[in-house]
């Protein structure tokens, strides 16, 4: 197969923890032709998208990711986007949806994982509350808004004595902070810095019970999970995420986890978001990461397994059935124009 890694630069990859990296290796080490691009080198030539790409030169790899890392080398060429079989879309947050706009036209040709479509519906904390859950089983009372008087109002009215206050567009666990309900005077000043000149959006979000111990990463891949480590914060911090000074720990998927998994599974198939990253405290469902999952090398070291292993297998499955459908039309089409007419 011939796989793009639309990501960020590659001078900017962590070794020893990086998930993308894992997901290069493990294709480069299966004999595909790896290339790699970011979002700002996506081109239009002749009507036609095409990348400057980084095409990873085939040697020997190394069974140690950290020294392959090292001794990677590239050659740069110029690429059209249809001529790959599987683009995956690895960018940082914010999603660049001019990237989108330029994969729109091979999406017809090429396995992109995650969809186009799905990263536009669901590259935000809003798409926690298109899941359905009238009985607020899953997903926490989430209101998000630019209007301060109402989010003043909203953490008046609660009946809880705290929520989590964060921006719409944050990722990483930055700007994620616990507000007190009796602490008005700094709420007031902390939503004009959040929503600024720029009107931002900012989301209040019921405090959920257990917290404080720390949130579930679960790796979701073609609908079911695949993996998971517990978050545990620093010392002093709200926040979990391991780089906001969490730290990680082995963590066994609870009853309620695998039902809250089983219910957002297929909706996650159904918007073509094959493999996601959810985030999850006492059982409810805080954020679903669609555009750069990260955990694959922790969960990894905490289970002794190789997830991307999985990941790999999965796209090779789809381009594989995909090629097959199209032999069978084909076929199916040389059948037609072969039959004698009666």
């Amino acid at each position: 197969m011939k796989i793009c890694f639309v990501m960020y630069p590659w001078d900017k990859v962590e070794p020893e923890n990086d998930s993308t990296l894992r997901l290069i290796h493990e294709a480069a080490t299966r004999g595909h032709t790896v290339a790699i691009t970011t979002p700002n080198n996506l081109t239009m030539r002749h009507s036609t998208a095409i990348a400057f790409c980084q095409v990873l030169k085939q040697t020997e790899v190394s069974s140690n990711i950290p020294s392959f890392y090292r001794k990677a080398e590239f050659r740069k060429v110029q690429l059209p986007l249809a001529g790959f079989d599987v683009i995956f879309m690895r960018a940082n947050p914010p999603l660049d949806t001019m990237a989108l706009n330029f994969l729109d036209s091979v999406r017809d040709h090429t396995f992109i994982m995650n969809d186009i479509d799905g990263l536009r519906v669901a590259n935000n904390k809003l798409y926690t509350t298109s899941l359905p859950d009238p009985n607020n089983e899953f997903i926490p009372v989430t209101h998000v808004s630019k209007n301060r008087e109402y989010l003043e109002r909203v953490l008046e009215e609660t009946p809880n004595d705290r929520m989590i206050m964060k921006p719409l567009n944050g990722y990483g666990g930055k700007g994620v902070i616990l507000v007190e309900k009796s602490a008005k005077s700094s709420v007031k000043s902390l939503l004009d810095f959040y929503i600024g000149d720029d009107k931002n959006y900012v989301i209040l979000q019921d405090y959920i019970e257990g917290a404080e111990e720390g949130d579930v990463r679960i790796m979701m891949l073609n609908g079911e999970p695949i993996g998971a480590m517990r978050r545990v914060p620093a010392k002093g911090d709200v926040r979990s995420n391991i780089h906001a000074g969490g730290k990680e720990v082995k963590h066994a998927l609870t009853k309620q986890e695998l039902r809250l998994c089983k219910h957002i599974g297929p909706k996650l198939v159904r918007d073509g978001l094959y493999f996601v990253g959810l985030d999850v405290i006492n059982g409810k469902l805080v954020e679903v990461n669609v555009l750069s999952p990260g955990g694959i090398t922790r969960i990894n070291r905490l289970n002794r397994t190789k997830l991307q292993v999985q990941v790999i297998d999965f796209a090779e499955t789809v381009v594989k059935a995909k090629e097959v459908s199209i032999t069978r039309k084909n076929e199916f089409r040389q059948v037609i124009a072969d039959a004698t007419t009666f």
